[in-house]
């Protein structure tokens, strides 16, 4: 996002900021891409199906979330509806995590990704 990092506050969908930083114990969802299959199988190149409970498209790998290098609890991680190889991960920001700008970190089959900095209160 031109704002930064594409993380949102799950009770209300707005965007994590500077001026609304993530606490710790909170829920958020990230959106992201590139983390490959999903159960149940779907075609390569077509958009995840609308959205359907208990038929959500889930990543087929492992997938870790760690805030400051502490494990975060990973809730879901699904492929996003209607979009092209565009996923969202769900998780929980460790408790005891300080303010300040925090490292998240992602991994999917052990395959880490950028680290990026989270705002947090």
């Amino acid at each position: 996002m031109p704002t930064g990092p594409a993380i949102f506050h799950a009770s209300d969908f707005s965007p994590v900021t500077a001026e609304k930083p993530a606490r710790a114990g909170e829920v958020l969802m990230m959106s992201v891409g590139g983390l490959g299959p999903v159960r149940p199988n779907l075609d390569p190149g077509k958009p995840f199906p609308a959205w359907q409970t208990g038929k959500e498209p889930q990543v087929d790998s492992p997938v870790e979330v760690t805030v400051n290098g502490k494990a975060a609890q990973v809730i879901s991680a699904l492929g996003w509806p209607g979009m092209n190889n565009v996923y969202r991960v769900d998780f929980r920001v460790p408790e005891g995590t300080a303010a300040g700008a925090a490292t998240l970190s992602l991994s999917v089959a052990w395959i880490n990704g950028p680290e990026v900095k989270l705002p947090m209160r």
